[in-house]
């Protein structure tokens, strides 16, 4: 098995950047999921769960940290890193913590280009928001991603369920890759190979993960990550074929055992 893709969502929720070689750190990859756009009032976290067209802001990380986000008919929002304004209360699922805020600037434009009121925020410190139990060990920590570092998925995996698409006649076939929103994709194992992977060990390069459970999946993968639409698909055909312990399931979680750099092409081994 090799890696053919790396991906990071410098932003949680918006467009993916394409990577060729990325830095593992404890809580994922480099550049993955720091940024959130947080309501303003409550600090939940903003997603495309409700929120689809988030698709359209495309965010970019220079060298230095300084991000900068586009959207359609705006001018550029650049905001730079490390961020030294005011901490904010943000929720992400069960996690309530500190985050820096981006500053008025940022979120005056998100909130404009969102129609809704929000805050833009960075976590300033990477190791303040913990696994979940019971798959975590102790110092375990995650970005803003939902639950865990990184997620794997499996290019055979795709092409199977693109095949059961193809079956139906479903009008949304074929899906990508990106309705998924992995970190990273490998190839060459056989469709739900990764089934067998939880519980073991995965290496990737020079770095060890830990597979602790498969990803239950949610509405954001019947969003178009080109348009923001959405569809039925694939949830619609994964509740027929992929429906297992009340979710339904597609791709793996990774927690990093160590630090290191992984790139496209990387040998991939399970143990």
């Amino acid at each position: 098995m090799q890696v053919t893709a790396l991906t990071t969502y410098p932003v949680k929720g918006c467009y993916r950047v394409d990577r060729r070689r990325a830095h593992v750190y404890p809580w994922g990859l480099d550049g993955d999921r720091r940024w959130l756009i947080a309501d303003r009032e409550t600090g939940a976290a903003v997603t495309q769960r409700e929120i689809s067209a988030l698709t359209v802001l495309r965010p970019t990380l220079a060298a230095d940290g300084r991000l900068t986000i586009t959207a359609p008919d705006r001018p550029d929002l650049v905001v730079p890193e490390p961020v030294d304004g005011p901490p904010q209360e943000v929720t992400v699922w069960s996690f309530t913590g500190a985050a820096a805020r981006a500053g008025e600037a940022a979120d005056a434009w998100l909130s404009e280009v969102l129609d809704r009121k929000v805050r833009l925020v960075w976590l300033d410190d990477p190791t303040r928001r913990t696994i979940k139990p019971p798959y975590a060990w102790p110092g375990d920590v995650v970005s803003f991603a939902d639950g865990y570092p990184l997620l794997l998925a499996n290019t055979a995996s795709l092409a199977a369920l693109n095949d059961w698409l193809a079956e139906d006649g479903s009008p949304e076939w074929p899906l990508p890759m990106e309705r998924f929103r992995p970190n990273v994709v490998v190839t060459g194992a056989p469709a739900w190979a990764e089934d067998d992977w939880v519980g073991r060990l995965v290496r990737i390069g020079e770095v060890t993960f830990r597979v602790p459970e498969p990803c239950g999946r949610c509405v954001v993968t019947t969003t178009d990550q080109e348009t923001g639409e959405r569809g039925r698909e694939p949830l619609r055909t994964l509740a027929r074929h992929r429906s297992i312990g009340q979710k339904l399931l597609f791709a793996v979680n990774l927690i990093p055992e160590g630090a290191g750099e992984i790139g496209v092409g990387d040998p991939v081994t399970v143990r």
